[in-house]
């Protein structure tokens, strides 16, 4: 039935001729074997290039270089023709379109959608060979004319899923975004593997900043416009359409039609309607790529994928590196723990050192400074003297009083120093809170401009 239907509006279409060129791009294993060709396309060669034949070949290549993706495009870049985006219309002969149609395996419905004026956009598999399946896009906004001068553009796409190769045919005037768009698609030569690739790039252009500045020159429109009809102060009075005191009405009526359709231009709406086909049509396209082409290096294949599989082997890199600085924390906090028990033990010696000399000191002070003599090893009568007792009458006490002075001493001192460790955790915590609040307080003392009154110009 869609043959039949094909042959019916080709036959029943009209013909017109247009400049016609073609872009290859084709990636290898081997990227010396990479190329981008884009040159004029006549007819006598048209077929040489749908079939790849001639001058067209695939090139020969050394053994083990393999082709990853590519595309072949048919281009009409220049359009001029007055009715070549009319209905029924096509730009090559009934013969030609039919065979790059179907040489190409491009959407047959198509030819279908020549009424539509856009922006459009589809996106479903060829059902005709299921061993060899194609996505197949149709992408086109055709306007009517201005002018005497035709404007629009149109895309029809076909991926195959088994060779990554993409076929298709791009028409467009001098008004469009077709040649830049085509120059952009060169230069990302590496990522054409992707189907939606130039679908995305076009769209890009189509919404480019220059829609956002028409936009913004429509408000200002709209105010000078509010101006004459409400007499809204909101516009400087030279630029508004009273001079001397006279209102223009005829202008005011040609500009606030003019104004309308400036807004109204681009509607937001269609372009959110094909962002949201474009989407499912990704869905389908990942649902049904063979696992050779997901498996395939991201050197290779580039793009968003190969920039994901960085972006994932980067953070496998990071976790590898933050686990080694957990190890290394882990053994500089049992270094530290061991050295933190060898001075604890080192402190414990030290203090058993002190406490050994603050006993005996006492005793030794007196006997060096009393030079008492009790033992006397000379004579016969007895060795140790009958006062002896009074060294250790007077020495007891003293050490005694100096270990308990010691003590005391230190544990005010553990006590002094408990106390400045809790003062200096306060005074860390009343830091932040000053901090905090100092925070808090510039936030809060900046201008708001959503409670600002404007003020109003006389």
């Amino acid at each position: 039935m869609d043959d039949y239907f094909f042959k019916s509006h080709v036959n029943n279409c009209r013909n017109v001729t247009e400049d016609t060129s073609y872009l290859e791009i084709f990636n290898y294993s081997d990227p010396s074997y990479n190329s981008v060709e884009q040159h004029p396309l006549t007819m006598d060669e048209f077929e040489n290039f749908l079939h790849r034949k001639g001058a067209f070949a695939a090139p020969k290549v050394k053994e083990g270089v393999k082709l990853l993706h590519g595309c072949r495009i048919v281009l009409q870049l220049k359009a001029k023709h007055p009715e070549t985006f009319s209905p029924n219309v096509i730009s090559f002969s009934g013969p030609e379109y039919e065979s790059m149609v179907r040489t190409l395996h491009l959407p047959y419905r198509a030819i279908e959608g020549h009424s539509v004026v856009g922006p459009f956009f589809w996106c479903a598999y060829d059902s005709d060979d299921e061993a060899d399946p194609h996505l197949q896009v149709i992408m086109r906004k055709s306007d009517v004319r201005k002018k005497g001068k035709t404007r629009g553009w149109e895309l029809m796409l076909s991926h195959s899923l088994a060779t990554g190769i993409t076929t298709g045919y791009v028409k467009g005037t001098d008004s469009s975004d077709m040649t830049e768009s085509v120059q952009h698609l060169k230069a990302c030569a590496g990522h054409v593997g992707h189907p939606f690739l130039l679908p995305l790039i076009i769209l890009s252009h189509d919404l480019s900043p220059k829609t956002d500045q028409k936009q913004r020159d429509a408000r200002e429109w709209l105010r000078r416009l509010e101006h004459a009809v409400s007499m809204r102060n909101e516009i400087v009075e030279a630029e508004g359409y009273v001079k001397d005191a006279n209102m223009d009405l005829d202008q005011v009526n040609r500009d606030l039609v003019e104004c309308h359709s400036q807004v109204l231009w681009k509607r937001p709406q269609a372009y959110q309607d094909i962002i949201k086909e474009m989407e499912k049509g990704m869905d389908r396209f990942m649902k049904k790529l063979p696992e050779e082409r997901k498996s395939q290096p991201p050197s290779e294949e580039g793009g968003v994928e190969g920039d994901m599989y960085r972006f994932r082997e980067l953070c496998k890199l990071y976790n590898i590196i933050a686990q080694k600085e957990s190890k290394l924390n882990l053994q500089m906090a049992a270094d530290q723990r061991r050295l933190a028990h060898a001075s604890k033990r080192d402190s414990t010696s030290m203090k058993t050192i002190s406490l050994l000399g603050t006993i005996f000191l006492p005793a030794t002070l007196l006997a060096s400074i009393f030079s008492m003599t009790f033992f006397n090893f000379q004579n016969d009568g007895p060795t140790v003297a009958p006062t002896f007792w009074i060294y250790w009458a007077v020495t007891i006490p003293i050490s005694f009083a100096v270990v308990i002075i010691w003590w005391i001493w230190d544990r005010s001192r553990e006590i002094r120093y408990a106390k400045e460790d809790i003062d200096l955790e306060d005074q860390i915590d009343n830091m932040e809170n000053v901090i905090m609040a100092k925070m808090r307080k510039r936030t809060m003392s900046k201008v708001r401009t959503w409670t600002q009154v404007p003020e109003k110009v006389d």
